[in-house]
């Protein structure tokens, strides 16, 4: 049994450790259970806390399942045979990884050197100037996917803190926002981005959601965490002809694959039903009706394909794609 403290210095709830890692409190749980890992103390009232050791620990694992290794194969891993794992140059393309400049790039260590020092202006700055000369289109592809997969390494090995990496995403997040609200509107198709609940970080959506809008889709984004049923409100509300959702590795494989099928059932036939990602279980066992993306250089061949089938029907809406 775990022992019982009053305090663990640097110790974390299992709440924070959800914010921190991006790892789903039931995931955390099931593996507690099947693995044996994470083994959290408990404090004076009985809540699991986890101390620094086995949080660095849950941060690296969360950066290799984001790069569509499994948790079984993991677990049963040195300390040092993860840090091998992470440094493998051909773990960065696995599962459909950015396709980007090369982690070595000097600009993308420049650019790493600036969320380090957490040089807020310097970074914002850079990557406005990135926007003019590449676009929004390239500067998602070239260059912030690419670094987001940096500064995830840098910090699951504890190069960058917590404040770091936070401040990185809230930094993208303005760049980002400011680009999509200089696009004139978008049109067709009509698309609602989102998450499903249990799903903490909204990067990649915001990803998704600038390509997306570069294509000129007309894009309304309800952000993380959004329960099935409002989702499914919202598309009809919305007029959505595709509900694009993401989702990350931590992702519970069954959770997910059970809230896709009770989303496809509610959603009106012809509103497509997209979802992007590194969850395996997607990719392995992807539902009928939901058409699952690897990589964000997807999208715009897969919004190709969608205006030629409305062409080929000769109608506003496409069948289910």
């Amino acid at each position: 049994m775990p022992s019982r403290r009053n305090t663990a210095a640097g110790a974390m709830t299992i709440a924070a450790v959800e914010r921190d890692t991006g790892l789903p409190k039931d995931t955390l749980r099931v593996w507690e259970r099947r693995y044996g890992f994470p083994a959290p103390q408990r404090d004076a009232g009985g809540d699991r806390i986890y101390p620094p050791d086995q949080v660095m620990r849950l941060r690296v694992l969360k950066r290799l399942l984001d790069a569509g290794h499994r948790p079984g194969a993991l677990m049963r891993c040195s300390a040092d045979e993860l840090a091998a794992l992470l440094e493998r140059p051909q773990q960065r393309r696995a599962a459909g990884g950015p396709a980007g400049a090369s982690p070595d790039d000097p600009r993308l260590q420049a650019l790493a050197a600036l969320v380090v020092a957490q040089d807020v202006e310097a970074l914002r700055a850079a990557l406005s100037q990135a926007l003019v000369a590449h676009g929004l289109r390239g500067l998602v592809l070239n260059l912030v996917a690419p670094l987001t997969t940096v500064v995830g390494e840098a910090w699951a090995r504890g190069d960058l803190s917590v404040a770091g990496e936070h401040l990185y995403c809230e930094v993208v997040q303005v760049v980002l926002r400011t680009a999509l609200a200089s696009l004139p509107p978008g049109r067709t198709p009509r698309v609602l981005l989102c998450t499903l609940p249990g799903e903490l970080h909204g990067l990649g959506l915001l990803m998704a959601q600038s390509i997306m809008a570069v294509e000129a889709c007309s894009t309304v984004s309800l952000g993380t965490q959004v329960p099935v049923p409002e989702i499914a409100q919202a598309a009809r509300h919305h007029r959505a002809d595709i509900v694009a959702l993401s989702m990350s590795a931590a992702a519970h494989g069954e959770s997910v694959l059970h809230a896709l099928r009770d989303l496809r059932e509610l959603l009106p036939a012809q509103t497509a039903l997209w979802a992007g990602g590194a969850c395996a279980a997607l990719h392995r066992r992807t539902p009928p009706g939901v058409r699952a993306f690897s990589s964000l250089e997807q999208i715009a061949p897969a919004l190709q394909a969608w205006h030629g089938a409305v062409d080929a029907a000769g109608a506003d809406r496409p069948p289910t794609a």
